[in-house]
């Protein structure tokens, strides 16, 4: 748990932006410093070139398995071994929260990945939709993302209440059931003024201020009614600061927050690229920046923590838009930009600051659980930071002294992609549903069970035991990957490795999106 922030900087802060601004006036123009010098290409790819078929097909793969995790009454139903579920949920407190998705193989919503789901899978359309437009995956996306955020706006009643949780994770638990069989109590939790959830309100102010952007040309009065709402999380989250983990301790064993400080600017630059208001640019600059950024250290791109994709996030706006912005500002940008770069420096593997955190075959592997959500949001983030470099002909990233071009970013995330889709020791996709060899008995609940089943909760572990593959292909899920050795077990009860999940799916998505072709991205989301 972060501790309570000053909302004074101190002298520490006010001697580090003299001491850098005199470094900025003695320059001709903004630079970043130590590894901050970058040489310019002179042209720029336009529109969508050729299409790369391979990351074509994957993508049109891995978009279903949001298909697969809808809940609610089924619009278009695309996956015939689904139906109907959790039509009731949020009664009991006279809402509607049918909607959503169900976060992994059980039938729980959890509010905090769901919403970092939203905003991985918004931050790709509006930089990748063009590309998701050209292979005709744009309105899936879209119509993925606003399932979404229709339930998040019916979470959020009022200013300072949000509901961040549906189901009971110890009684789920204890079914092994179809989402359209469940019939335990699917009791709500909230975040309030009394019990604070920080992280969990502005993972859901990013998702709803990044989806108002996605939304701002095709559904105007949809985008504004997002903005209005992401505006009035930041606030509550902002001025009621608590870990949810500390105010509702049963969500530990799940989802537990390492923090909150990552979230708020997390939130903070998404609202400042949906309202281009400048008090949230100072908000992570000037004001919160020394507390909260960690700037000059490297972290990992989770569910769990932003600071990794702020700092790429923000290096955007030092790309691409520093006109009319304060120094003390333009300065906080440039250490943000500095720190996006000391992550991709590590990520490249022959870079002398590379990570070790790797497989000997070259994958980014940091956790044994779920180790692909590392690896894929990593490429992400290169992918994403080498079209910036392109389109703002920036030819040249120096990595304590060794320089790197765009297509050696773009040349490791498609290492990690190809790692993914079968170019591995074990020859294994780890994307259900592409090529001839994926894993046949992902732990998913829906996928293991017959859809003419008439079992129910306690007698469905039938199929969770059953020594045959699942008799429905979860078409999309990107389970959780190999060991550090590199092997994988294809076992139902194999949660560690083989669970998939929504944000491990957006991740995907957008790293797929940016590769199977190339373009320019935008210089701005407005």
């Amino acid at each position: 748990m972060e501790t309570e922030p000053k909302k004074s900087k101190g002298w520490c802060w006010w001697i580090l932006v003299l001491a850098i601004a005199a470094m900025v006036v003695a320059s001709a123009t903004l630079t970043i410093w130590s590894n901050g010098r970058h040489s310019k290409v002179s042209s720029v790819p336009g529109r969508p070139g050729k299409i790369a078929e391979n990351y074509a097909d994957a993508l049109k793969i891995a978009i279903q398995f949001f298909d697969i995790q809808k809940s609610g009454k089924l619009v278009n139903n695309k996956i015939d071994w689904r139906g109907d579920s959790g039509l009731e949920d949020g009664r009991e407190e006279m809402l509607d929260l049918s909607k959503g998705m169900y976060d992994a193989g059980d039938h729980m919503k959890f509010g905090f990945p769901m919403a970092f789901t939203a905003t991985v899978l918004s931050w790709a359309i509006l930089e990748y939709g063009d590309h998701m437009k050209a292979v005709k995956q744009l309105g899936n996306a879209q119509a993925s993302l606003k399932w979404i955020t229709d339930y998040l706006i019916n979470a959020h009643p009022s200013p300072n209440l949000l509901y961040i949780q549906v189901g009971d994770p110890e009684l789920d638990h204890e079914c092994w059931e179809r989402p359209e069989a469940m019939t335990e109590k699917r009791p709500v939790t909230q975040v309030n003024t009394s019990f604070p959830g920080t992280e969990v309100a502005a993972e859901t102010a990013a998702a709803m201020a990044s989806a108002s952007l996605v939304f701002k040309k095709i559904n105007s009065s949809y985008s504004n009614l997002l903005l209005k709402h992401a505006q009035q999380l930041f606030t509550f989250a902002d001025t009621y600061r608590g870990s949810y983990s500390v105010s509702i301790p049963q969500v530990q064993p799940y989802y537990n927050s390492t923090g909150y400080g990552d979230e708020l600017l997390w939130a903070a630059s998404w609202l400042f690229h949906a309202t281009r208001d400048e008090s949230y640019l100072r908000y992570v600059t000037l004001q919160n920046g020394d507390a909260f950024a960690r700037w000059g250290t490297p972290t990992w791109f989770s569910w769990d923590d932003k600071l990794a994709g702020t700092q790429v996030l923000l290096s955007r706006v030092n790309f691409f838009d520093t006109t009319e912005i304060s120094d003390g500002e333009n300065i906080g940008l440039q250490m943000y930009r500095k720190t996006a770069e000391a992550v991709i420096c590590g990520l490249l593997p022959d870079s002398p600051t590379a990570t070790s955190s790797r497989t000997d075959s070259g994958l980014i592997w940091v956790t044994e659980w779920n180790p692909l959500q590392h690896s894929v949001a990593s490429a992400f983030l290169a992918v994403i930071y080498s079209d910036y470099m392109l389109t703002s002909k920036t030819e040249t990233l120096y990595c304590s002294g060794k320089h790197y071009k765009p297509a050696d970013l773009r040349k490791f995330a498609i290492s990690q992609t190809e790692y993914v889709l079968g170019n591995n020791p074990m020859n294994m996709c780890y994307l259900v549903g592409h090529g001839s060899n994926y894993p046949q008995y992902v732990h998913h609940r829906g996928a293991s069970i017959p859809v003419d089943a008439e079992t129910g909760c306690h007698d469905g572990f039938k199929w969770l035991e059953s020594l045959d593959p699942n008799p429905n292909l979860a078409v999309g899920a990107l389970v959780g990957g190999p060991f550090l050795n590199e092997t994988y077990i294809d076992s139902r009860n194999n949660t560690m490795q083989g669970e998939p999940s929504t944000y491990n799916s957006a991740l995907l998505v957008g790293l797929l999106s940016g590769l199977l072709t190339s373009s320019s991205v935008v210089s701005s989301f407005s």
